[in-house]
């Protein structure tokens, strides 16, 4: 009876680590799909990302090519009452005017933005680290 019961016994084992080694090996097959499927799908969602950035980069530059061509407009039209030096020089100023206005309020902002330090988060760990001090000198007290 005590070799046949121990026979059982390594049947049994075996068969555990049979379906342990096979559950290891779908597990590992599970994942490796997964991963083949993530690869595709960021593949994918990154050629559409970059038609879009290109295509977004296209309209900026047009965008531009817009303006540009709707300053020569106001110097034209200004050209009709005044003299052509006359209005390339107004466009330019009001040109150079929208630009320094664009640079102090961008200055504004960087300097409200700066240090890029995330100072509530800073200020979180401060209070976690005081706490858990407070809490040993209380323990070491006690």
């Amino acid at each position: 009876m005590t070799a046949s019961a121990s026979t059982g016994g390594e049947r049994t084992s075996a068969s555990t680590s049979d379906l342990v080694s096979q559950a290891a090996a779908q597990i590992s097959t599970l994942v490796r799909d997964e991963l083949t499927l993530a690869k595709l799908e960021l593949t994918e969602k990154g050629k559409r990302a970059g038609v879009g950035g290109g295509l977004f980069g296209g309209a900026a530059v047009l965008g531009l090519y817009g303006l540009g061509l709707l300053l020569t407009l106001a110097v034209v039209l200004l050209d009709l009452a005044w003299p052509l030096w006359l209005a390339v020089l107004v466009v330019m100023v009001v040109v150079f005017a929208a630009a320094g206005v664009a640079a102090l309020l961008g200055r504004t902002k960087l300097k409200q933005a700066t240090p890029p330090l995330p100072s509530d988060a800073i200020a979180g760990v401060e209070a976690d680290v005081q706490t858990i001090k407070t809490a040993a000198r209380e323990g070491r007290h006690a």
